[in-house]
């Protein structure tokens, strides 16, 4: 089930909040994860198991880690985890091993947790993390592994099955977002939960279950004890949703179907693949940002706050900029719970910027299991450590603010390019087209003829205009007044009977 569809809007939604508003506070869980679960298996109900599974195992390993596993441990409060900070790391091989990683990584985090507590925590990583990389990278090993049994020339060392293994919805999400509970509670940065259904709830909140953002359990720990329901939060909500099913109808989608068309293409001249390759950037921004408002505007119907996770990131003067305000869910969990444990910048120049690559390599293979997204990082990292290395006097320091923006996004449009082709040789040839040396365009005409219509055109530049200059979402709605809530009625009705004449076009981040 998708936010952009009648069946949620007319019919799930307003169900799911009336059942919710007439219940009271535990209720209130109860019904939402049973909502939450029919909304994540509507496609496929054998996926809701799997994540009870996941949320089972977190849930023991946090109540294991405070000492609450025993029913006579239950008379008692819910201990809070002494926090004493994090120890220093030092270099040591197993710090590029993911099992003797993560061990280390345990070792590090405290030095007043027993054998228990971080045994406990250890089989909560392990767990999500073979879970998640079974299902998404089961593939792509299996198909490497070929690929490399055919170069050496063993064909007869391929592995020839017929087992394929379909990606369950949002399970790198999910998973993050449970390990998140696990690690929060091992640093004593929040209490373990003791009611499971306040625990499943926290996982399968539809809100922002199938694509984020990742919440973090420190951050709405307290709103599952005690949260408000008023108007105008349920209205700023209302118009979270809308102006989210705005950017999905009116902006992702027609600019997703230019970028289709280009990608898709035999053939593009120069000006073609520019065209393609921005369209693409503007689709998967309003695409995402379009969910994370949704998902903000669900939460707050709900009485939920969720923190930002875009802030205006195509104003960006430097990719180190980018990454401050793209995804900030994501930027922050691998920042706190990679970067930093590997040894963040404390280890040396040199250590830093090897940590900064494998954060960034390891994020783009957190999208999906293919090299291109192994390049997508890597292209990430690499910019990341060399704006460090160049300090705040970079190769781009002293332009002018505008021209280091139109740096930094056409470099952030080169790296789209391999998140979006379908292999990494289909990568190549579309940078060479833009740069002007792909081969000949026979059929260029025709495709002009295709992505230059009015309403393309219209659509393009209508998301040009609210990325660098309308104000955020987020902003808009902070003051809610009559005038932006007729507005935002406005686009939502519109959006919804857009939604009659475009095919069906999910959320780009469903496969991730």
């Amino acid at each position: 089930m998708v936010f952009s569809s009648h069946l949620f809007v007319f019919y799930f939604l307003p169900l799911s909040l009336l059942v919710y508003y007439l219940l009271p506070l535990r209720g209130k869980h109860i019904a939402l994860t049973l909502f939450s679960y029919v909304f994540y298996g509507w496609a496929n109900p054998w996926f809701v198991l799997l994540m009870f599974v996941s949320t089972l195992i977190d849930y023991i390993a946090g109540l294991a880690q405070v000492g609450q596993l025993s029913p006579a441990a239950w008379k008692h409060p819910v201990p809070l985890l002494e926090n004493r900070g994090h120890q220093r790391p030092r270099p040591h091989w197993s710090n590029w091993l993911l099992i003797p990683f993560l061990v280390r990584w345990v070792n590090m985090e405290t030095t007043n947790r027993t054998r228990y507590q971080k045994s406990a925590l250890l089989i909560s990583l392990v767990s999500n993390l073979i879970m998640l990389g079974f299902f998404k990278y089961f593939n792509f090993g299996l198909d490497g592994w070929n690929a490399a049994m055919t170069a050496a020339g063993i064909e007869s060392a391929q592995w020839d099955t017929l087992l394929r293994i379909t990606l369950p919805l949002g399970i790198s999400f999910y998973t993050f977002q449970s390990m998140s509970y696990s690690i929060d509670v091992y640093r004593g940065e929040a209490r373990a939960i003791r009611h499971f259904g306040d625990f499943c709830c926290y996982i399968a909140m539809f809100p922002q279950l199938v694509a984020g953002p990742i919440i973090r359990f420190q951050d709405v720990a307290d709103q599952f004890v005690v949260r408000t329901h008023t108007l105008e939060k349920f209205a700023r909500g209302v118009a979270f949703f809308a102006f989210g099913m705005a950017k999905k109808s009116l902006l992702a989608n027609p600019c997703g179907k230019v970028a289709d068309t280009v990608f898709d293409a035999g053939s593009a001249s120069m000006l073609d693949a520019w065209y393609g390759v921005t369209a693409y950037a503007f689709q998967i921004y309003f695409d995402f940002s379009a969910y994370s408002d949704m998902a903000i505007g669900l939460g707050l119907m709900l009485g939920f706050v969720f923190a930002k996770n875009f802030d205006s990131p195509y104003k960006s003067q430097s990719i180190t900029e980018f990454w401050r305000r793209w995804h900030l869910s994501l930027s922050t969990w691998l920042r706190d719970n990679l970067y930093i444990p590997l040894g963040g910048n404390r280890l040396g120049e040199v250590r830093t910027y090897i940590n900064l690559g494998i954060t960034m390599v390891l994020g783009g293979l957190w999208h999906g299991a293919s090299w291109n997204f192994v390049i997508w990082g890597a292209i990430h990292g690499g910019m990341l450590a060399f704006e460090r290395t160049q300090g705040k006097d970079s190769f781009y320091g002293r332009l002018p603010g505008p021209m280091k923006t139109l740096i930094t996004f056409a470099i952030v449009l080169f790296t789209w390019v391999f998140f979006r082709a379908k292999d990494l040789p289909a990568s190549v040839d579309y940078c060479k087209t833009m740069l002007g040396f792909g081969p000949s365009q026979s059929g260029s005409d025709l495709l002009a003829g295709l992505i230059y219509q009015p309403y393309f055109l219209l659509s393009f530049a209508l998301a040009a205009v609210v990325i660098w200059v309308c104000p955020q979402t987020w902003d808009f709605t902070r003051r809610l007044t009559w005038p932006k809530a007729a507005f935002a009625g406005f686009v939502l009705l519109l959006s919804l009977a857009l939604l009659e004449a475009q095919a069906f076009n999910p959320f780009i981040y469903f496969i991730f």
